[in-house]
């Protein structure tokens, strides 16, 4: 069994898209999840499945959760999945580990479907916020917020339309709770 982390963008916010965790977690067992657990609910799953059902770059998992939400809730929300190693390496290749520890909700992660195309990437590259910064890193996203998210003039859907794949943003203190629980997961296993 392999330990992933589905994380499933824009639901329960605003009143929009509605899905109880207790729904999420019922439908991923469904799936034939095991250990399926939730965090917070902005959707986050941590679960066990075999490698095959996570499927390459966990487009499969991602793509079988989607499709489950959509039959049972009627909305298709996006979903990205990452095993637990993939986790472990996001982690470890953070750009701004000094910062995410004075302030852990001022620094975004945007966890991608895909990597960005080389076109994508160069107009990414492009953007040059102040004083706002990111780095990318594979498939995830890295961005700092000094002054926090709420006060920056770096407009998000001009770094979402840069990199013409979808992801979804998890702030560093939910990415390392999610380790956390998937470690444990994996340990108990």
């Amino acid at each position: 069994m392999t330990t992933a982390i589905a994380l499933i963008r824009g639901i329960n916010v605003g009143g929009k898209h509605s899905l109880p965790m207790t729904t999420l977690r019922k439908l991923c067992e469904k799936l034939g999840w095991k250990g399926v657990a939730t965090h917070i609910q902005s959707g986050n799953v941590v679960f066990q499945a075999p490698a095959r059902a996570i499927g390459g770059g966990g487009s499969k998992a991602a793509s079988a959760l989607e499709d489950a939400i959509e039959m049972a809730q009627g909305f298709r929300p996006s979903v990205v999945v990452r095993t637990l190693d993939d986790l472990r390496d996001t982690i470890a290749s953070n750009p701004f580990k000094k910062e995410s520890l004075s302030s852990q909700s001022h620094m975004l992660v945007m966890f991608l479907a895909h990597e960005p195309s080389p076109p994508a990437r160069k107009t990414l590259l492009a953007l040059k916020p102040d004083p706002e910064r990111f780095t990318l890193v594979g498939r995830d996203l890295f961005l700092w917020y000094p002054n926090g998210i709420g006060q920056s003039k770096f407009p998000f859907t001009t770094v979402e339309k840069a990199i013409a794949t979808r992801g979804t943003c998890r702030n560093w203190n939910t990415v390392t709770k999610v380790l956390s629980m998937a470690e444990t997961l994996d340990a108990n296993e």
